[in-house]
């Protein structure tokens, strides 16, 4: 009877809690009508539905940025204002982030994001390009210079994914904790939250409106599903030997406080890649473009002339 009765009592808060914590994905219509700046930017690239921004003078020598894991392409917003005054500047959702779509083919290696990467600068008539990319987006930008160095000018990388770390071996999948599948189905905005403030060294960095733009475009249909699927296809190789093969000028951006991917990083990078400096920033986490947005800006401003 006692067994009976805890059954009764447990299983509806269970299901209650289940049902409390459950967070389905958003309506792609009402998350445009909120994030998207013009209808003209949902772009048809081969066979992908991205989201572009492409702002600044047509003639102007092209800047090409890539946000990293969850981000999107408002996280280089202020970089991106100031500096199409002298670039064209182009900014781009990967497959089942921000507003583009997932990917057709499920497929979220990095050889299918360069893929995506040379498609899209086809198709905008860019020959060559500054690549610039934060995190994975900035280990998709230097493996795009190493194997593209005919398209690429110059290479700002900023707190860059790609040398191996715990969970992260070179020539093995990715170990991604099961429970982290759960967020396909449960992503309340307050665990977001908690997950997004190691990210940042000044929790008032962190405000409330892009805690919710975050937390919204991560409910974006398939895009939970997209970055869990991107997280598994994640196989890393020793970075060395395309670093070494990289003559593009190249600075580094980091935040001393980056608890996600530590500064003491940049020496790898400096020893690997034979024409690079790097800049720092201190009591900065690491999204330094968002941290530091005006700070970080003058050196990327300095370097690209």
């Amino acid at each position: 009877m006692l067994l009976r009765g805890a059954i009764v009592v447990v299983v509806p808060a269970l299901l209650l809690l289940a049902f409390w914590l459950w967070t389905p994905d958003k309506p792609r219509s009402e998350l445009q009508a909120r994030y998207l700046a013009a209808p003209g930017d949902l772009v048809p690239v081969g066979p992908w539905r991205l989201h572009v921004r492409d702002s600044g003078p047509k003639g102007a020598p092209a800047v090409l940025m890539l946000h990293g894991f969850g981000g999107s392409l408002h996280s280089w917003e202020v970089w991106a204002q100031a500096l199409s005054t002298s670039h064209r500047v182009i900014r781009f959702d990967l497959p089942g982030h921000g507003l583009s779509e997932p990917d057709p083919a499920g497929d979220y290696t990095d050889a299918r994001s360069i893929q995506l990467t040379l498609a899209l600068m086809d198709q905008l008539g860019v020959a060559r390009a500054s690549i610039v990319g934060h995190s994975i987006g900035g280990r998709i930008a230097w493996t795009f210079a190493a194997r593209h160095p005919g398209r690429t000018d110059r290479l700002v990388l900023v707190a860059p994914d790609g040398f191996a770390s715990p969970g992260f071996a070179y020539g093995r999948a990715t170990e991604v904790p099961a429970v982290l599948g759960l967020m396909r189905h449960v992503l309340p905005k307050a665990v977001l939250r908690m997950n997004l403030e190691p990210a940042y060294a000044n929790p008032q960095s962190l405000t409330d409106e892009l805690t919710t733009r975050y937390h919204d475009l991560m409910l974006a249909p398939g895009a939970r599903d997209a970055m869990f699927k991107r997280l598994q296809q994640t196989v890393l190789t020793d970075p060395r030997p395309l670093l070494g093969a990289i003559n593009a000028p190249t600075l580094l951006v980091w935040g001393e406080a980056d608890a996600m991917i530590p500064v003491a990083n940049a020496q790898d990078y400096l020893r690997a890649l034979k024409n690079s400096r790097l800049v720092t920033f201190p009591a900065v986490g690491h999204l330094p473009q968002e941290e530091a947005a005006q700070a970080s800006l003058g050196a990327v401003r300095d370097f690209l002339r």
